[in-house]
């Protein structure tokens, strides 16, 4: 009797190894996974104000003295399109951070199309968010240096669908009420270099 309780107890057993066998292996692997991952970087609440300066500085140093006026004092950058026949810009572009792109007509103020890009930031281990200094330089380089290629990519809207017209018009006049004062302080420093 106790040979045959033995015999099975044995047989049980040996069931049971080979019924755990393989979920034991999945946690021993899971396991050992885990393990040899980056243990993530501890939170620096200073980091996203750090990443912003450096971005804004470098952003600064590739705009002009008139476009990083702009950026610090509106919140976004215009970039000029296409020309026509006299070689006047015949469109333009408002970049925003984080936001479409829009194209707009410069005589009308007409707004054209939103084109939505974005920029991801895939060396920082808390998100893939860029910096907004960094959005609006990735997006004007894209302008600058590639223009079709970045508006062929672009998921094209009509206006409205992200921004609010109303307000891209506002921008439109405070960037025309920027670019006159900029010029009436321009006209009088030349009239005071004159004068003396």
């Amino acid at each position: 009797m106790l040979l045959a309780l033995n015999a099975t107890l044995l047989v049980l057993v040996a069931l049971l190894a080979v019924l755990y066998l393989p979920v034991a292996r999945e946690r021993l692997a899971r396991h050992r996974r885990r393990a040899r991952r980056v243990r993530p970087v501890d939170y620096d609440p200073g980091r996203e104000r750090r990443a912003e300066r450096r971005a804004r500085a470098l952003l600064r140093s590739c705009l002009s003295e008139e476009d990083w006026e702009v950026y610090r004092d509106l919140g976004f950058v215009r970039v000029w399109g296409g020309r026509d026949g006299a070689g006047e810009p015949s469109y333009a572009y408002l970049i925003y951070p984080h936001k479409p792109i829009v194209a707009y007509l410069p005589g009308s103020g007409t707004l054209l199309n939103e084109y939505c890009v974005t920029f991801e930031d895939h060396s920082s281990p808390h998100g893939s968010r860029l910096p907004d200094a960094d959005d609006v330089l990735a997006k004007w380089m894209a302008l600058s240096g590639d223009e079709k290629a970045l508006i062929a990519e672009a998921n094209m809207h009509l206006p409205g669908r992200q921004l609010d017209p109303q307000l891209v018009r506002r921008d439109l006049r405070r960037l025309a009420r920027h670019e006159r004062e900029r010029q009436g302080a321009h006209q009088r420093h030349l009239d005071n270099v004159h004068a003396a």
